[in-house]
């Protein structure tokens, strides 16, 4: 396994080798975690790589799949090892979504609807403040700032030269009249937004008002896709309190096929780009 894969992305795949060897011996979670005196959402959170995993318990649940082959537990134990390192996140201390900031910065591509807001990922860092602030108005200036470092480190897989993001996101024209932070910081975020939009990595489209109601009306979500097969695709759908991971074939799916009705629905790329300039006039006015 290259060296360079990052923790999160690691424990994924071992989750789904052990996902995998469980299945193999026709045993249900429920039935691992008799077994080992744990709790059934123990193995669940082991297997979907929510939970970080220790080669103690990579070791007990081979014992219980019978797995004889030594080079087969080896070398889970090597990559329940190195799931366990940081990731460049760790830094900033504790990240509430650090598990998406994981995914999000080992993958190849992402697309996302944003009702309400401009994406976090072509955020300018006045914008990203006066939104953090505000969403968390409880919360001390320190971790605020946190906050808004890790968007801006997040953002560096925009301009990363060597493996940039490819980013397709739909945004819809009430992120535009949502005025974050007041009217230059506005006109600030949608001029950016304009830049970011001419990279030829990065795809914005404006869903408009006028079209009425769309696919996209239950919220927020993201899909990610990773360079390497054997890791699936992950609908991701943003919580108060929680995130909810989508990672079945039919689950990705359904998504991927109301996106598509997105992307048809919403302007294309020059008009959107028109629309946004548009708008960030009003402000000037």
């Amino acid at each position: 396994m290259p060296s360079n894969v990052n923790p999160t992305v690691r424990r994924r795949r071992l989750g789904q080798e052990l996902r995998r060897l469980r299945e193999q011996k026709n045993m249900t979670a429920e039935e691992v975690a008799d077994r080992l005196l744990v709790s059934q959402s123990k193995i669940s959170r082991l297997e979907n790589g929510r939970r970080s995993i220790s080669q103690r318990d990579v070791r007990d649940l081979c014992n219980v799949y019978e797995v004889e082959d030594e080079r087969i537990v080896e070398s889970l134990m090597q990559m329940a090892k190195d799931s366990r390192q940081q990731g460049w996140w760790h830094a900033f201390g504790d990240i509430p979504y650090s598990v998406y900031i994981g995914l999000e910065t080992d993958a190849e591509s992402l697309r996302g609807y944003e009702p309400q807001l401009i994406p976090g990922l072509l955020q300018t860092r006045a914008y990203a403040e006066a939104l953090i602030t505000g969403a968390l108005p409880e919360a001390p200036p320190t971790d605020i700032e946190k906050r808004v470092n890790v968007r801006a480190r997040r953002q560096d897989r925009i301009s990363d030269a060597e493996r940039p993001l490819r980013l397709w996101v739909v945004i819809d024209e009430a992120a535009l009249h949502r005025v974050v932070g007041g009217r230059q910081i506005m006109i600030e975020q949608l001029e950016h937004l304009v830049e970011q939009s001419k990279l030829p990595h990065v795809t914005v489209q404006v869903l408009p008002f006028d079209m009425g109601a769309h696919p996209g009306v239950n919220g927020q979500y993201a899909i990610l896709e990773f360079p390497d097969a054997a890791d699936s695709s992950v609908v991701y759908i943003e919580g108060v309190t929680s995130d909810l991971y989508l990672e079945k074939a039919n689950d990705v799916q359904r998504y991927s096929v109301m996106y598509e009705h997105l992307r048809a629905q919403a302007l294309n790329v020059e008009q959107s780009r028109q629309f946004i300039i548009d708008h960030a006039k009003k402000y000037t006015g």
